[in-house]
């Protein structure tokens, strides 16, 4: 393996602190809201999640790379971060199976990464002052004219931006003459939920995320599923009144990540944006409902606001995170409507939570055979 020669690489956070590196992947410019991972594997799934998009992400571990990649290994049709941070960037690979390396990757998909950083005082920096845009370059290293670009990048708070990796026409998956019709509306949704769905016995239509309710509806689905995807879901007035809509039709509703938070706007709760987020394949969360503990994958940076919860007569909470009691899923109490914060298909990530999707399935049967 001929081990690439690095040019020099820069990173300045919008509090002005800069570190300096070298580059990887493709030489060139790249801006986002700069967020950590704590998962240790799983580096291709998590950089091809959507929810990631318009996120440049730093790695808290030490290798990546090492490993390689492969053609199945991939939660949507291209990486969606808009850029790397690491310690260490493996040219090469051990695998058998990989397929390429991760720089022939990055390559392929034009990603930007800056390596050979401390990325543990990166994190630090994060975690005490919370969530920032960043700069990365590997072409400009002027500090005054990056800083200068940086002010012009918006913050993730506010911003709607599912609709640029969501699907533009219909499509559907599986077995026609399934037991089970579910209307899956993309938001940004991994790969992986639509698998775990296909995988129960489930047919699906994946509608884009602004196709009127009438139409979903007219498809006449036994469930529908709300996807996982990236931005503010308060940015989605629109999307949130579509959500209301769906809520009324009395279909049941199964919501991830995105499509969680979205439930909870459409009820009248609150989000928020969190000081630096869950991102990570370790995070411990609590059935309230059952006492059991989960291991779950997590990749969010808002969050149902408890309080607004707890208030609400007709939604409860079923699902608390361990590390800082923040809602980690609830259900609507007169529906059969559920929806949680984490990541139950996970790739990357432990299968602790795959019971969710068992129960979905579990109640679109109850509902055909009443």
């Amino acid at each position: 393996m001929k081990y690439k020669t690095r040019a020099k690489g820069i990173i300045v956070l919008e509090d002005g602190t800069v570190f300096h590196g070298l580059s990887a992947g493709i030489l060139g410019t790249s801006t986002g809201e700069i967020c950590f991972n704590t998962g240790m594997t799983g580096y291709q799934e998590i950089y091809t999640d959507p929810s990631y998009f318009g996120q440049i992400m730093v790695c808290a571990t030490a290798h990546i790379g090492n490993y390689g990649v492969q053609e199945d290994e991939v939660e949507s049709d291209s990486v969606k971060i808009a850029g790397l941070i690491c310690k260490k960037f493996s040219d090469g690979f051990s695998r058998p199976s990989g397929d390429a390396s991760l720089q022939e990757y990055f390559e392929e998909n034009n990603i930007v990464a800056i390596t050979d950083v401390d990325s543990r005082a990166i994190v630090r920096q994060i975690r005490d002052k919370g969530a920032m845009n960043v700069i990365i370059s590997s072409v400009e290293f002027d500090v005054d004219k990056l800083k200068a670009q940086l002010k012009e990048v918006p913050s993730m708070q506010g911003l709607e931006l599912s609709s640029k990796v969501a699907t533009k026409e219909a499509y559907t998956l599986g077995d026609e003459n399934s037991p089970y019709k579910v209307a899956v509306i993309d938001y940004g949704t991994k790969k992986n939920i639509l698998r775990c769905l296909t995988d129960r016995g489930a047919f699906l239509k994946v509608f884009p995320m602004n196709t009127p309710v009438k139409e979903i509806l007219d498809w006449q689905p036994d469930g529908i599923m709300l996807s996982n995807g990236p931005g503010d879901p308060s940015a989605m007035p629109d999307t949130i009144e579509q959500v209301r809509m769906l809520v009324d039709s009395g279909t049941p509703i199964f919501g991830i990540c995105l499509g969680h938070q979205l439930l909870a706007l459409a009820a009248g709760l609150k989000t928020i944006k969190m000081h630096n987020g869950h991102r990570g394949i370790n995070h411990p969360v609590k059935n309230i409902l059952t006492g059991k503990g989960e291991v779950t994958s997590q990749n969010h940076g808002f969050v149902v606001d408890r309080d607004s919860l707890e208030a609400h007569e007709g939604i409860e909470l079923t699902h608390v995170h361990l590390n800082d009691n923040s809602v980690a899923g609830m259900r609507y109490k007169n529906k059969d409507i559920f929806s949680v914060q984490y990541h139950p298909e996970s790739s990357p990530g432990p299968h602790d939570s795959r019971y969710l999707f068992d129960d979905f399935i579990e109640k679109l049967a109850k509902r055909k055979s009443a």
